[in-house]
């Protein structure tokens, strides 16, 4: 039984799946410098167990059930801000890095990343340095060099709203299927519009179909 290095970087794990997680704690073992301060399986765990063991450094799945990752993060920083998170997941997709990144996670690797580049991601995380796969950083650099794509910043629900129109519904009809006032669906439409930078509800209409707004 190894003892704990005098100045181990305390990990907590958060993957919904069992194997994942002892995969990593497995991995864990092999550096003196990491110390597996707990495991949690879903985005609410996790949070509860950085409460109760204040690690230095978690690992965190972004793709669970329930509360995702992302979410766990941003409360995890928001109410412990001296805790630095790792994104690590199976996924390259844009959305995910950006998300992840912006919920205040300090890297984002990769699941098949190899041993040694994860247990050095952790030590810089550690010293307050991030990590970025190179599937990141590439999303990164391409997200940086593009203007935000039109309807990027419309609510879940102004994207119901906009998917209605775009099938020709007026306010009412678009009320009665989404089960709200007309009034509501009113200042929705508006907001939509200023959002789109867009006079009419054609145009709307034109421009979520032409840059895939909405399917």
């Amino acid at each position: 039984m190894s003892m704990p290095h005098p100045s181990s970087i305390r990990v907590v794990l958060v993957d919904d799946h069992a194997m994942v997680r002892r995969g990593l704690a497995t991995f864990l073992k092999v550096f003196d410098d990491l110390e597996l301060a707990g495991e949690a399986a879903s985005g609410e765990d996790a949070i509860q167990l950085c409460a109760r063991v204040l690690p230095d450094v978690v690992l965190m799945d972004i793709v669970m059930p329930d509360m995702d990752g992302v979410t766990a993060t941003q409360a995890i920083r928001q109410q412990f801000p001296e805790i630095q998170v790792i994104a690590l997941t199976s996924f390259k997709d844009k959305g995910l890095v950006q998300s992840a990144l912006q919920a205040g996670a300090i890297s984002y690797l990769l699941k098949d990343v190899s041993a040694d580049t994860l247990a050095q991601a952790i030590r810089a995380a550690y010293a307050g340095r991030a990590t970025l796969s190179p599937e990141a950083a590439q999303v990164l650099a391409r997200a940086a060099s593009q203007p935000p794509t039109p309807g990027h910043d419309l609510t879940k629900r102004e994207r119901d709203v906009l998917a209605l129109l775009v099938k020709g519904l007026n306010n009412t009809q678009i009320a009665e299927k989404l089960v709200v006032s007309p009034s509501t669906i009113k200042s929705h439409v508006s907001h939509i519009l200023a959002k789109l930078g867009v006079a009419t509800r054609t145009e709307a209409a034109a421009l979520a179909v032409r840059h895939g707004i909405v399917t």
